[in-house]
């Protein structure tokens, strides 16, 4: 029976949920909205598949893997779908081609009032809501479940993910059908928490008095592709968040983000893309116009077959991995040492304390933004 004891051991990934045939495991949400499993003991046979399948480990199934992944720099032909993406949209001729093939995909969309959750694409409209970055970890309530029935079906998946999802998923469907499954994850920061982006909206639309009906969490079009401002928009108009500032804190990451065994290039996944940062070291001109590049790394023969496939949709240029060694392919995101104070005052104090102690608003955040002017220019001195 899983027993989960220290939070940072645990990803979420719901792979443990998904293996139980009794369904004694249900996912429940901390203080944070993480989701940790919670095993009925009136229900377990105690099997202990549940912690078989378990990938969070430093023994998470790389079998397939190249020794070392290729590089590549990538951006879609069609301006376009570089426009409405993330990067450089490689992602998106990925999964036209499974689309096209008659495959499914499945990515993060929205539910309800913008609660982010993985879903299940059959066309190119349906997969357009996958587009851009979603910083919340995402809800995957019934989702391995459903891949796999798609994969007995016969059906070619693309499942698009976290690495720690992608592991997960891995596990959970086995080598049998492993055949069918395309696997693309991306270069992690880290997952922030779902009641803290909740809890954003409400704020947002009870200080404006109006309902959002639009967000974007990092708008290239307005602010270029390299910048990391959001943008929203109420149904009487528009505005700027703030929920980036505190993600970029590692305040409100999930405990295991810390603790990350796929911050390397070892990918748990046929393919990873990224945004491409250091793109000027392997070619000067592919991103000269800030409209943004796709850092794509082909880990097995499955993801270089596919990428073969696509790369006439895109501009393609190969990269030395050296050059593409971004942070998170070297090592974890480091907690921030008030993580645990930021969740006690959260629990205590809800979002709104948070907000203006930690955020970049408020006489908090000013002040400190004085100590640090002090302090630089003392230092000059």
């Amino acid at each position: 029976m899983i027993k989960i004891t220290d939070k940072s051991q645990c990803c979420g990934c719901t792979a443990c949920a998904s293996v139980c045939a009794h369904d004694a495991i249900t996912m429940q949400p901390d203080a944070m909205g993480f989701l940790y499993p919670m095993a009925d003991e009136t229900k377990c046979v105690e099997c202990g598949l549940c912690e078989k399948v378990c990938a969070f480990n430093d023994n998470y199934d790389t079998s397939l893997n190249f020794p070392q992944p290729d590089a590549y720099a990538a951006r879609h032909k069609d301006m376009e779908e570089v426009k409405t993406s993330r990067s450089g949209a490689a992602f998106i001729a990925l999964s036209d081609y499974v689309l096209e093939q008659g495959g499914v995909v499945y990515g993060v969309g929205y539910t309800d009032h913008f609660r982010v959750i993985h879903k299940r694409a059959t066309t190119k409209e349906q997969r357009d809501e996958f587009k851009g970055s979603k910083y919340v970890q995402s809800d995957l309530a019934g989702v391995f479940r459903q891949v796999k029935k798609d994969l007995k079906d016969g059906l070619t998946v693309m499942f698009s993910g976290t690495p720690c999802q992608t592991a997960g998923l891995n596990s959970y469907i086995g080598k049998k059908l492993r055949e069918k499954l395309i696997l693309v994850d991306i270069v992690c920061h880290g997952v922030p928490a779902p009641y803290l982006w909740r809890d954003y909206i409400a704020y947002l639309e009870k200080k404006q008095g109006d309902k959002i009906c639009w967000v974007n969490f990092r708008d290239k079009q307005k602010f270029g592709w390299a910048a990391h401002h959001e943008t929203f928009k109420f149904v009487k108009g528009g505005g700027k968040m703030s929920f980036t500032y505190l993600f970029y804190q590692h305040i409100m990451f999930r405990p295991s983000c810390g603790k990350c065994h796929y911050a390397n290039t070892k990918r748990p996944s046929d393919i990873t893309i990224a945004d491409f940062w250091g793109w000027e070291k392997t070619d000067p001109n592919i991103n000269a116009d800030n409209k943004g590049v796709s850092l794509v790394l082909v880990n097995t023969e499955k993801g270089r077959e596919l990428f073969e496939a696509v790369k006439d949709q895109m501009t393609v240029i190969p990269a030395k991995l050296e050059d593409c060694l971004q942070p998170n392919l070297c090592r974890p995101s480091l907690e921030s040492h008030l993580r645990c104070k930021f969740e006690k005052d959260y629990r205590k104090y809800g979002f709104k304390y948070v907000y203006y102690r930690y955020g970049n608003i408020g006489p908090i955040w000013r002040l400190r933004q004085i100590k640090a002017f002090f302090k630089k220019n003392l230092r000059l001195r």
